[in-house]
């Protein structure tokens, strides 16, 4: 998202230690196109108090992205120890907490934000920029069947919008929101095109979006957030009530040159034909088709884009491909980031307008 540059200018800017304290970062101001708009406090508690030994846990933190999203300062109470920290490579912002004797091992995360839904965002994009963007990262590849796939969709064309379009109409046509996947899948687009097997969830068919654009020659990104309010449009793309513990979901924002930044996302297209039981030619469908290839209901606010990405301080490579989730590892395993009970983590949203 816009800003993710300004946070990798910002890498190595840490919070205070704290021991049982209060701690926080200033956040960003950035400017952007506005529309409806929400406001909700969001809180994240850990305990992991259950586990003897020592335990390191990373939650990812929201920052201000656009005039679309606005949040505070983090209120972070920590039994143990807690900084403010950045990844090295994309500066997506979290929280890292530290317990290294037995007793209790909690950890509470409040953030109050502010969004508008948005459209395209108008701003410039500097060539290292676009160079991230287009990198290809382990789970997302833009070499051998993701390019020969991605230039199978867009053939001749030549236009950035146009061949987005073709490659968001490519993945609605023909994935599937799978329900048996966990959480929302790991993004793994190769092994999605290697056995044709096109069913996921969120984090598989927007990270197709980013990588056969980034393959075709766009930038692009996935942008890992939450979900944290019912919907105004469609029932099944909100939130029903204040626990949001399973309500993550990615996106795609591709860059189209001469435009901005330009939200899509098919995955949400693909859930509203499983869920709402519609067809994908019913009207219904066809207007969320639309309605995604260029504009987001901010119901939903944004963590980072940081895909497989080095936790800070971390003794091992994390297992997953994004921070979406709080993440947890104890000397001998990682904590179980899609099972809030058995890890032991609850997000909780309350809506004020």
């Amino acid at each position: 998202m816009n800003g993710l540059m300004d946070r990798r200018r910002l890498v190595g800017a840490l919070g205070a230690g704290v021991a049982c304290g209060v701690v926080g970062a200033p956040s960003l101001g950035l400017a952007a196109e506005a529309g409806a708009k929400r406001q909700a406090s969001i809180t994240t508690t850990i305990d992991v108090s259950s586990h003897d030994g020592p335990v390191e846990v990373w939650a990812p933190l929201m920052e201000n992205v656009y005039l679309s999203q606005r949040a505070s300062t983090p209120r972070i109470v920590c039994s143990g120890e807690a900084q403010i920290v950045r990844d090295p490579h994309y500066g997506a912002k979290m929280i890292r907490a530290r317990w290294t004797k037995a007793g209790a091992k909690t950890l509470t995360v409040t953030q109050t934000v502010e969004t508008r839904d948005r459209g395209v965002v108008r701003t410039s994009l500097t060539e290292a920029e676009r160079r991230l963007w287009l990198q290809p990262t382990a789970s997302v590849p833009t070499d051998g069947i993701v390019y020969a796939r991605a230039m199978s969709i867009v053939g001749a064309r030549t236009d950035s919008k146009e061949k987005a379009r073709a490659i968001y109409d490519w993945i609605v046509d023909n994935t599937f929101r799978d329900p048996k996947v966990r959480g929302c899948g790991i993004g793994n687009i190769k092994s999605i095109l290697d056995t044709g097997f096109f069913g996921g969830k969120c984090a598989d068919l927007n990270s197709l979006m980013t990588g056969l654009c980034r393959a075709s020659g766009i930038p692009a990104r996935d942008v890992y957030g939450i979900r944290f309010a019912p919907s105004n449009i469609q029932k099944t793309l909100g939130v029903a009530g204040p626990d949001i513990s399973h309500a993550q979901h990615c996106r795609s924002e591709v860059w189209l040159d001469g435009v901005g930044w330009f939200p899509v996302d098919p995955a949400d297209v693909r859930k509203v034909v499983l869920e709402a039981k519609l067809p994908v030619d019913s009207p219904a469908v066809k207007a969320e088709r639309e309605r995604l290839f260029g504009a987001w209901e901010m119901n939903w606010v944004a963590y980072n884009s940081a895909t497989d990405l080095a936790l800070p301080g971390a003794s091992r490579p994390m297992q997953a491909n994004f921070l979406m989730y709080p993440y947890g590892m104890t000397p001998s395993a990682d904590l179980d980031w899609l099972d809030p009970d058995r890890f032991d983590y609850k997000i909780s949203s309350r809506v004020e307008t």
